[in-house]
């Protein structure tokens, strides 16, 4: 990994413990061999302290593509994403946003599309249009629903400690149909969903593992699936990132 010193970030989107700006120029791996082509500039603006698991989503998908970018951070817990520069920049006054030359874009499963049909490199997502659009569908869908999973096994249990109370009901039902659905997307003996990688993997792990790293029940071959997609170089670059104390 190639990190390049930190940048002080001049504006008023993040309080200034918060604010840190790092370019990023990650050698990753490529599939296939591409010429040199010119991506312009790209930043990507995520919550300061990189628990957001849809920043997490489009930060995997720029180191997949070998993309150099900008990280800036923006404190969500002082409301820094409603702030008038910020809101200027991003559409729906979220994070992730990516910024690209002139063009920004929220909403981070738009972002991963739009970076895998601008940009060559490693596929984000499936070829075979049908699996394509069953990729697409798997982010709508855990972008939408779950909410007792999200609720009681926030992002803290990822990045920061696992939480000691017992799901609800409702949490372990939704867990139920978490597993339902992983069990039917994800063939016997498979390391990925749609045989090769996608990006829609890391968004299923995510889900998973916010109940496999508190030691929540999982049926074992979605625990090992989940477990050895948090492994991913690309995703385990995000898990170490240095975060801040709650």
């Amino acid at each position: 990994m190639a990190r390049r010193e930190a940048v002080p970030y001049r504006n008023e989107l993040t309080q200034p413990e918060a604010a840190r700006r790092a370019r990023i120029a990650m050698p990753g791996l490529r599939i296939h061999k591409e010429p040199a082509v010119q991506t312009g500039n790209l930043r990507l603006y995520a919550d300061s302290q990189y628990a957001s698991p849809y920043a997490m989503s489009v930060f995997v998908a720029l180191e997949e593509k070998s993309l150099p970018y900008d990280l800036v951070t923006v404190d969500l817990g002082n409301r820094a994403h409603f702030a008038p520069d910020y809101a200027a920049t991003s559409l729906t006054q979220r994070v992730p946003t990516l910024v690209h030359d002139d063009f920004a874009l929220s909403e981070s499963s738009a972002i991963t599309e739009y970076l895998d049909e601008t940009f060559p490199g490693a596929r984000l997502y499936p070829a075979e249009p049908r699996q394509r659009a069953r990729a697409r569908q798997v982010q709508a869908w855990l972008r939408s629903d779950l909410m007792p999973i999200r609720t009681e096994r926030s992002t803290e249990v990822l990045f920061y400690r696992p939480s000691g109370e017992p799901l609800s009901n409702l949490a372990q039902a939704a867990a139920q149909k978490l597993f339902a659905a992983a069990d039917k997307l994800l063939a016997p003996g498979a390391a990925n969903l749609f045989g090769a990688w996608s990006i829609a993997d890391v968004d299923l792990a995510v889900m998973l593992n916010r109940l496999v790293l508190n030691d929540d029940p999982v049926p074992q071959r979605l625990a090992d699936y989940a477990r050895a997609q948090w492994e991913r170089p690309s995703v385990q670059r995000w898990v170490k990132l240095k975060r801040p104390p709650l």
